[in-house]
């Protein structure tokens, strides 16, 4: 049976005439025969009787009707699916991100790119890092934003956000109604701290920052997302350093306070795995380079 049946048949369904249906579909009397014929074979049931005077629907020919209508619908619906999917109008959009992301900037990405592509659904999944480079490695994910710019070969990468840290405090802390503090004031406090495992990157960083400074970290706990180090700082479990962005998180009890002088920066990266065919992809990531040169800018200082 092919879709050639199926057309032939609904029409000649409708006009219950060989030669009215043959001019319908331009061709001539004989092929049109032929395939009626073919999709009787095919089913396994006579769909029409006919004679010199008249052409009738058969009772399985009347049940066919309706089938071979959703039949045609359906493929003519798949195909139509397929071209918006390989023009990025329709499908679906797998994003991974890290929770500081959502202060710097992801959510207005998502609203731009949404508003241009209503119909593509995307699915956001909150993972750490290194999470994330596993999930994207294995086709998981469609694009990510990490803490790193060490990723395989396989994968490129656009810089999001490239901004200070800054110094997380509970609200009562001594330091805490500071404008600055120096990094060797934290010497003897206890620390929260990203861990290893989540984020390599940033936990090397941390560390090399607070041996620039001639100590190491008193490090008491350590957790898988930034909003947990906020959190444990301002139930006063802790100090830490994190990405200035994170002043935004709005969370009570804790206070952010700029260090007196620069250190290594924190940085995000938009990665995905290439090569790829996929247009919301592609859309995605023009509103990400879009809005790359705003979000990596430095967060003014205060």
């Amino acid at each position: 049976m092919e879709f050639r049946h199926l057309r032939y048949f609904l029409v000649l369904a409708d006009e219950l005439h060989f030669g009215r249906a043959a001019r319908r579909l331009s061709i001539s009397q004989p092929p049109l025969s032929l395939n009626i014929q073919q999709l009787e074979a095919s089913v396994g049931a006579r769909l029409f009787t006919r004679n010199s005077k008249e052409v009738r629907l058969t009772a399985a020919g009347k049940a066919f009707v309706p089938e071979a209508r959703a039949l045609l619908d359906h493929a003519a619906d798949a195909a139509r699916h397929a071209r918006d999917v390989a023009q990025g109008l329709t499908g679906r959009l797998q994003v991974g991100f890290v929770g500081a992301m959502l202060f710097r900037g992801l959510p207005q990405m998502l609203g731009r790119f949404q508003a241009s592509n209503p119909e593509v659904r995307v699915v956001l999944k909150e993972l750490n890092s290194q999470d994330q480079l596993g999930e994207l490695a294995h086709g998981r994910l469609d694009v990510g934003f990490v803490h790193t710019h060490r990723v395989a070969d396989e994968m490129a990468q656009i810089l999001v956000a490239d901004e200070a840290f800054v110094c997380c405090l509970p609200a009562g802390h001594r330091l805490a109604r500071k404008r600055s503090v120096a990094l060797e004031a934290l010497r003897d406090e206890p620390f929260v701290l990203f861990a290893r495992s989540a984020s390599p990157d940033y936990h090397e960083r941390i560390l090399g920052i607070c041996a620039d400074a001639g100590f190491t970290p008193d490090v008491r706990h350590e957790v898988r997302h930034w909003l947990s180090v906020v959190s444990l700082v301002a139930q006063g479990m802790g100090v830490a350093l994190v990405p200035a962005a994170l002043r935004r998180s709005g969370m009570d009890g804790a206070v952010f306070v700029r260090l007196d002088r620069s250190t290594a920066n924190s940085q995000a990266y938009c990665v995905w795995k290439t090569p790829q065919d996929n247009a919301a992809l592609a859309a995605f990531l023009a509103v990400v380079r879009a809005a790359a040169p705003a979000a990596a800018s430095p967060a003014p200082p205060g």
